[in-house]
């Protein structure tokens, strides 16, 4: 039977093997309901936290966009991939490693914090001209594709074992850790590839208190309440009387102390009703949750 007033956020705990558009799938055979998307991609060698959002609260998956994400990660000296990870061909060899230093490996991964250019790997899902790129990596004809921004927030090294390196990262939105581990390499004038990778938080949601795939719970088990979920949100509580006006789509007077232009979670008797954006002392809803 299709489980009907759903809502909220799944956090699931992937493990290797599936693709994200797979644990979806899971998802919804466990819940019976169609409505299930995800905040953000997961490789099929990698594993830890996804966020799965239900029902009306797939609405706001733009909401979860920029929450930093956090992952475990290591990556393997001396061997480089076409793939920039362990799933691809091996494509360099080198035994140089063996004249580096721990000092010179944790500089070529501190080097990469901030904002900086990353070239995305060749077997990627980024498009040029509509075609996806590991499309065209697959017939053997790779795109040229261009740098695109991203932000690391930080990177520690957590262990060495020659030639294998353990490192945690702290990044925002787009970032490819296959990447990290590729240029790392070429800092250090040596092939490089990832060989784990675990992703263990996103903003404020943590793997350790994610469901496992294989043990899904039914309707409603672990799921987030919607206002939950966009805590990192501003949030306004509003009367009837506002909440009647927001549900027909009209703006109202913005409490005080909002930030003004950014999205808000507006609230009525505990629920969340709205995402609204505050400008010149007005909510104006941009999304509405509450039915009518």
């Amino acid at each position: 039977m299709p489980s009907e007033g759903i809502d909220g956020l799944l956090p699931v705990d992937k493990p290797i093997g599936p693709t994200s558009h797979d644990v979806v799938a899971a998802a919804r055979r466990a819940l019976h309901t169609r409505r299930i998307g995800h905040t953000g991609t997961l490789d099929p060698f990698a594993t830890g936290l996804l966020l799965l959002l239900v029902g009306r609260a797939t609405r706001l998956a733009e909401y979860f966009d920029d929450l930093p994400k956090h992952y475990s990660a290591r990556l393997r000296l001396g061997v480089g991939t076409d793939t920039d990870d362990l799933t691809g061909t091996v494509t360099a060899e080198s035994d140089s490693w063996q004249r580096l230093d721990l000092r010179q490996i944790e500089a070529a991964l501190v080097s990469q914090v901030g904002l900086r250019l990353q070239r995305p790997p060749d077997f990627s899902a980024k498009k040029r001209a509509g075609r996806r790129a590991y499309e065209a990596a697959r017939s053997g004809t790779p795109l040229e594709l261009a740098p695109v921004p991203v932000r690391i927030d930080a990177v520690r090294l957590t262990a060495y074992e020659p030639p294998d390196v353990s490192f945690e990262i702290t990044c925002g939105p787009g970032t490819y850790i296959r990447a990290v581990a590729r240029d790392a390499g070429d800092v250090l004038g040596v092939p490089a590839h990832l060989v784990s990778l675990r992703r263990t938080r996103i903003g404020r949601f943590t793997v350790e208190d994610a469901v496992p795939l294989d043990e899904l719970p039914g309707p409603g088990s672990a799921i987030r309440p919607p206002l939950e979920a966009l805590a990192h949100l501003p949030t306004a509580e509003v009367d009837a009387a506002a909440a009647a006006d927001l549900r027909l789509g009209r703006p109202i007077r913005s409490p005080e102390g909002l930030p003004e232009g950014g999205p808000v979670a507006v609230a009525a008797e505990g629920r969340l009703l709205a995402i609204a954006e505050r400008r010149e002392g007005w909510l104006r809803p941009r999304k509405v949750l509450a039915d009518g």
